[in-house]
């Protein structure tokens, strides 16, 4: 009778650590896009306050582009496109602290999606609640 409770006991010890693991994974991905979007928030910024102060134009975007996946690889998020997202972004939210704290829960894509398609605050707010929910 002992082996048998000390098996369930075991198989039960060894579910709490499992839970554990994944929830310490869980918050370590969100961390992670917090920190992901903040940094996107602030090349955003970088590129619009270079554009204001400079008078560079589009091409510094390209260039950038190009610089930053030649140092960090293609797949590094740096494309052209998204470095527009990210200025697009950073514009999009500059104004709004509240919304600022609330798009580091979601991912990027979802990001992207409410912000080039919301164009007021209040919906932006709705589908980014709506997305940290779901």
């Amino acid at each position: 009778m002992n082996k048998i409770l000390d098996t369930v006991q075991f198989k039960e010890f060894v579910q709490e650590i499992k839970q554990k693991i994944y929830s310490a994974k869980s918050k370590a991905i969100l961390s992670a896009n917090k920190l992901m979007i903040e940094l996107y928030f602030e090349i955003g910024k970088s590129i619009v306050e270079k554009q204001e102060a400079l008078g560079w134009g589009k091409s510094v975007v390209e260039q950038m582009s190009r610089d930053l996946i030649n140092e960090f690889g293609e797949k590094s998020g740096y494309s052209t496109q998204n470095l527009w997202y990210m200025r697009q972004f950073y514009l999009g939210y500059k104004d709004n602290l509240n919304l600022q704290q609330l798009v580091g829960e979601i991912p990027w894509g979802s990001n992207i999606l409410i912000f080039s398609r919301c164009k007021d605050d209040s919906e932006k707010e709705y589908y980014i609640k709506n997305t940290i929910e779901n």
